[in-house]
């Protein structure tokens, strides 16, 4: 049975909660544009590019704009964001991320951070989480979004682990199929109606332990 000898984390959602400043800069956007974006229509939005999230939002108002334009217009929503996660700090780690974070440096296995957000290092920056990663691949080292596994396979390959020895934290059904096919097993954070394919779902990183690692290689 393979031993697990790495942890990579999503993001958003898992370690910390941003998925309002998305979604307030988004429904802004929206707002200017001249239509209604509902927190139901952001759900399509999780761990998705920033590019692919405004195609979707675009879609939700029956726009279509040329691409110099939906350039602009995801740099205006991406200002809107920034200014949001400039002024997070430790507070704003989600329960139970942190003691995780630490119980697997104290276990000796390996951290990566595999986010999409070109926005990462901010907000690990100033939220203090920078330390706990051994690697950080996030939307800046990546040319395809989840559901491609390029993220994870990039993470496993800069913590020098197989991927068949890494577990995933995903909190978006993207997320827990880009860790499927990076040939990783997944923990879902959050709920099974979406996260039903991760070998283990947990309502958040509080209810993680170490031991609890265990279970996946019994879901193998």
């Amino acid at each position: 049975m393979t031993s697990i000898k790495a942890c990579l984390f999503d993001l958003d959602g898992v370690l910390v909660d941003t998925a309002r400043y998305h979604y307030l800069a988004w429904k802004r956007l929206a707002d200017e544009l001249g239509f209604t974006f509902t927190e139901q229509d952001n759900e399509k939005l999780k761990g998705v590019s920033r590019m692919a999230s405004l195609d979707i939002l675009l879609s939700v108002g029956h726009l279509e704009f040329d691409d110099a334009k939906k350039l602009e217009l995801a740099e205006r929503k991406n200002n809107w964001y920034f200014e949001s996660i400039s002024k997070m700090d430790h507070s704003e780690i989600l329960p139970g991320a942190l003691e995780f974070l630490k119980s697997c440096r104290e276990n000796d296995l390996k951290t990566a951070l595999g986010s999409a957000s070109k926005n990462a290092m901010t907000i690990l920056n100033n939220t203090g989480l920078t330390p706990y990663f051994d690697a950080i691949i996030d939307g800046t080292h990546t040319s395809n979004a989840k559901p491609d596994p390029e993220v994870f396979l990039l993470g496993a390959k800069a913590l020098s682990v197989p991927p068949e020895q890494c577990v995933v934290f995903e909190d978006a059904e993207a997320g827990v199929e880009a860790a499927h096919r990076a040939g990783m097993s997944c923990v879902g954070i959050g709920s099974a109606n979406t996260l039903g394919k991760a070998e283990l779902i947990v309502p958040s990183l509080q209810e993680m332990t170490v031991g609890r690692l265990k279970e996946l290689n019994a879901a193998r």
